[in-house]
């Protein structure tokens, strides 16, 4: 059992993390609109992904961590990056080319209910739980209800909704294969992360050299935006992630999903002007509902 001055110590620490990681997540749907100003959707992926990997590489230099040498370790964190930096960092930054921030925002709290969904259906380790099920099933009407999907889906092109729920989809899947193939490596996480965020970088040059500027018109605004996505929003924040998980656990740091899409609507309104209908926060909070539920956070009768 830990002292209660121990205690204090960890607690003071990972909460500012935490606060941290929330809001860095939270405004990295702004950071890709403004960066949409001067480049592509592929730009903006590669953006994003490059100057994390240069945030994390010189980070484990200075830390002296060695990157893995094992050649299918690297296959594995690249196929983490394809599902967790490369193809959700296009999708998102097309969709946001037609969809407010603030609507990115909220659909990816989708996220848990997508990582529940692929470990009941593809990573099969057990039978799905009756609470798992309730669980996406309050998530889908949460999902249709921040659509408004009573009125159709509004202003919004279906391309845009389809690329979004792919994007999370991607980041659904990424989180068992990595528990799977990567996590029982036992590496250290700075390394992993480094590795990962490099082979995205190196997936998405090819195309950012063919189709990566949409205007050479860099104001000091857009530009600023996409570094802080890279640096912290792809960089640090994993390191971050990592930390908040050895203090407070997994369960704890999870949470972090809770908060991102009420700064992302905070964000989007202040400084974009961004418009948001009342049923898309009643939505997200019936996403949320049913992530709780699906994660065993809220449980409604014993008997789930």
């Amino acid at each position: 059992m830990l002292l209660p001055s121990a205690t204090h110590n960890k607690n003071s620490h990972w909460i500012g993390l935490y606060t941290a990681l929330g809001v860095v997540w939270g405004c990295s749907f702004i950071f890709i609109k403004l960066g949409l100003e001067f480049l592509t959707p592929i730009g903006v992926a590669f953006g994003r992904v490059s100057m994390g990997a240069l945030t994390l590489v010189f980070w484990a230099r200075f830390m002296k961590i060695q990157l893995p040498r094992d050649k299918k370790i690297w296959l594995h964190l690249w196929v983490v990056s394809l599902l967790l930096n490369v193809i959700p960092g296009v999708l998102f930054a097309v969709a946001e080319t037609e969809v407010t921030s603030i609507l990115a925002g909220i659909i990816n709290a989708v996220t848990p209910l997508m990582t529940l969904l692929a470990i009941m259906v593809v990573f099969r380790q057990e039978k799905a739980k009756n609470y798992q099920v309730l669980g996406l099933l309050i998530g889908l009407i949460g999902v249709l209800t921040v659509l408004g999907v009573w009125q159709g889906i509004g202003d919004n092109p279906i391309g845009a909704i389809l690329a979004l729920l792919l994007a999370v989809t991607c980041y659904g899947f990424s989180f068992p294969y990595s528990r799977k193939f990567v996590l029982p490596r036992k590496l250290q996480p700075e390394a992993l992360a480094a590795v990962q965020v490099s082979t995205g970088a190196i997936t998405l040059l090819p195309f950012y050299l063919i189709d990566g500027i949409a205007k050479d018109e860099y104001r000091p605004g857009p530009v600023f935006a996409m570094i802080a996505l890279g640096v912290f929003g792809s960089g640090f924040a994993y390191i971050w992630n990592f930390k908040i998980m050895e203090a407070a656990g997994s369960a704890i740091a999870s949470t972090v999903t809770y908060v991102t899409p009420v700064v992302a609507v905070v964000v989007g309104i202040i400084f974009l002007g961004e418009n948001v209908f009342w049923y898309e926060p009643v939505g997200a909070a019936i996403v949320l509902l049913g992530a709780a539920i699906g994660q065993q956070r809220i449980k409604l009768f014993n008997r789930f």
